[in-house]
């Protein structure tokens, strides 16, 4: 069984000529550390990294004999959030501690029927999207937060 033992960065301008293969993952299956998955192409392999990580869209994994396989965001059931104050709807958002990626005019979040009626009543436009998701890192930057220990 090919075992992908850590993670690393390919610069853009290089990733695709350098890739063995390519895995898509939704946001929550690229949060892992020990997982059996198969490239696009059907090819399984075990993900046994040292650490559970946040594997970021463009990213790779490497595999034990130095193959890499990319990380792509794949498509999921989102909410696509407008709204004439979208800087007070971010804040709601954050404040509940939801991933949400951050576009010119818009927001998206995962579905989440609460959220989105909290949204709706403060006066948000949202919509069903699929589309890939690839929110913003943690309060400093990189990677996913949980609880409020800095």
């Amino acid at each position: 069984m090919t075992t992908a033992i850590k993670t690393a960065r390919i610069y853009q301008d290089h990733h695709h000529a350098q890739a063995h293969a390519q895995v898509s993952l939704d946001y929550d299956g690229r949060f892992l550390r020990r997982k059996m998955l198969a490239t696009d192409d059907g090819e399984a392999f075990l993900v046994d990294l040292a650490q559970t990580k946040s594997l970021d869209h463009g990213g790779v994994l490497v595999l034990e004999d130095g193959r890499k396989i990319e990380i792509i965001a794949a498509p999921e059931e989102l909410l696509a959030v407008r709204g004439d104050n979208l800087l007070r709807l971010a804040w709601h958002i954050g404040n509940r501690h939801t991933p949400c990626q951050i576009e010119e005019g818009r927001l998206l979040i995962q579905r989440n029927h609460v959220i989105r009626d909290m949204l709706q009543k403060l006066g948000a436009e949202i919509d069903e999207v699929v589309e890939p998701f690839t929110p913003e890192g943690g309060a400093y930057g990189h990677g996913r937060t949980h609880g409020h220990t800095h």
